[in-house]
């Protein structure tokens, strides 16, 4: 008889502000939609890392400041379309943020045993390094997905396994411009600037 019982689990947490702010930081200018990830590409990957026997759970946390919800809402829609829970927090403080919400709900599943792997989507080391590895020493594989660039936590842990999100089929459009002093071409390139010049106009006001 086939033993009976809870199927071990996959979890991912998405950490969208710090990945939002990670794109943005190499891109030098908010993502047009070439340069958004699809998250049904994303979903794929997850499910093959679950593998059959698993059950797969995708899950997005985000904030939502006061008077946006209007441009969100079908982010966050298409995100639940896919089959992506979302944890939706107002950002009414600095301090509002959802790195205790992600790390709570990590801790709930393993918590309730049959967590089998734990997939953070983040390059917030100071958040979640320590709680990572932790999990890790109680024998639960771990891996960071995000962009080499603002993921050195990972790329220097010694348990964590790291990949990048370009590297995962079909998750951008377009290939990301990610030239670096790192990367630079023999014939040079051009980095363009992380804000307006007339920015320093408006900061005097």
């Amino acid at each position: 008889m086939a033993p009976t019982g809870p199927a071990p689990r996959t979890l991912l947490v998405w950490d969208a502000p710090n990945m939002d702010m990670s794109l943005g930081s190499l891109l030098g200018a908010r993502p047009t939609s070439a340069f958004r990830p699809r998250f049904d590409a994303v979903g794929r990957w997850l499910l093959d890392v679950a593998g059959p026997e698993s059950v797969a759970e995708a899950t997005v946390f985000t904030n939502v400041v006061p008077g946006s919800t209007e441009v969100v809402r079908p982010w966050v829609e298409a995100l639940r379309n896919v089959g992506f829970a979302v944890f939706a927090k107002p950002k009414v403080t600095e301090d509002s943020d959802v790195d205790d919400d992600m790390l709570a709900h990590i801790r709930l599943r393993a918590a309730e045993g049959h967590l089998e792997h734990v997939v953070v989507a983040s390059g917030d080391g100071r958040a979640f390094r320590e709680p990572l590895e932790e999990l890790h020493r109680s024998g639960i594989p771990i891996t960071v997905i995000g962009f080499r660039e603002h993921a050195s936590f990972a790329l220097n842990s010694e348990v964590i396994e790291f990949v990048d999100l370009e590297d995962i089929e079909g998750v951008f459009r377009e290939p990301l411009p990610r030239i670096t002093l790192d990367s630079l071409p023999d014939t040079g390139a051009w980095l363009p600037p992380f804000r307006s010049l007339r920015s320093l106009l408006e900061s005097r006001r």
